[in-house]
């Protein structure tokens, strides 16, 4: 059997281990010791804390995303194309309103859709600038 290591009664103050938290460490200035390595090390740390405070950004919210965007484009071009359906049976005549209001549902569509992509494309790259100025 093994020993086990005798503990010295000694008050809580003394018992405490001296390793620092994270945040005690990152505000020491670093002497000479930073190394390579330690650089590598630090690089990393700070890439996956970075990646920690964006997990809102999942899978299923880009899904959710691409539906939007969809929904975004067919439901201009569908409503262009009901209102050309009611004008041709309205306003019989030699121009076919639904073809011509189903490509302006889809053109308002698609410019909806890549004005509300470039929004968000934006405030993704206005946060990254953010983290890095951190």
């Amino acid at each position: 059997m093994r020993d086990k290591p005798e503990v010295e009664n000694k008050p809580e103050a003394e018992n405490k281990p001296e390793v620092e938290s994270m945040a005690e460490a990152e505000n020491k200035p670093c002497g000479s010791g930073n190394t390579e390595f330690s650089q590598q090390v630090g690089s990393r740390a700070e890439r996956k804390l970075k990646a920690q405070r964006h997990v809102n950004k999942t899978v299923w919210s880009g899904l959710g995303m691409m539906g939007l965007i969809g929904w975004s484009v067919a439901i201009p071009t569908l409503l262009g194309a009901a209102l050309g359906v009611w004008l041709d049976k309205e306003y019989p005549g030699g121009r076919s309103w639904t073809l011509m209001l189903l490509v302006v549902g889809l053109c308002l569509g698609c410019f909806n859709a890549w004005r509300w992509v470039d929004k968000e494309d934006r405030e993704i790259h206005r946060h990254e600038e953010g983290d890095d100025l951190d």
